[in-house]
């Protein structure tokens, strides 16, 4: 692959991942099993400061979009965060089966692909 059609792929993925950040709260609602980890109609603060703070990642995946390699910094934090994000929430999902056992076809997934599209898409001569 060239440096530019990688360098396209990788600001579709940012957008996409940026997209899927902003979307959480949707997707929470749409498959509460896939996306939420407490009791469906009952609060969670700290599902709203996820969200929150998954909304602010995703506003900035979208800028970086525009030029990644001015953004290096940003993504490996996105890419790492969401790995080890990913792996926890697939060691939890085996707490309290079957309800959370959903997550390993939700979130998880999204979580840990995000992550290894990113991670493969980055430029590697350019992070040194």
């Amino acid at each position: 692959m060239t440096e530019a059609v990688q360098l396209l792929f990788l600001r579709l993925a940012l957008a996409a991942c940026g997209l899927f950040a902003l979307t959480l709260w949707p997707l929470s609602h749409w498959w509460p099993a896939g996306f939420l980890w407490h009791e469906t109609g009952a609060r969670s603060y700290y599902f709203e400061m996820i969200c929150a703070v998954y909304f602010v990642l995703g506003i900035f995946l979208l800028i970086a979009a525009r030029n990644p390699l001015q953004h290096r910094s940003l993504i490996w934090f996105a890419i790492w965060s969401s790995a080890a994000h990913g792996a926890v929430m697939a060691v939890q999902s085996f707490d309290h089966p079957p309800h959370n056992l959903a997550h390993l076809l939700g979130d998880v997934p999204l979580l840990l692909g995000g992550a290894a599209l990113l991670a493969w898409l980055m430029p590697r001569k350019f992070d040194r």
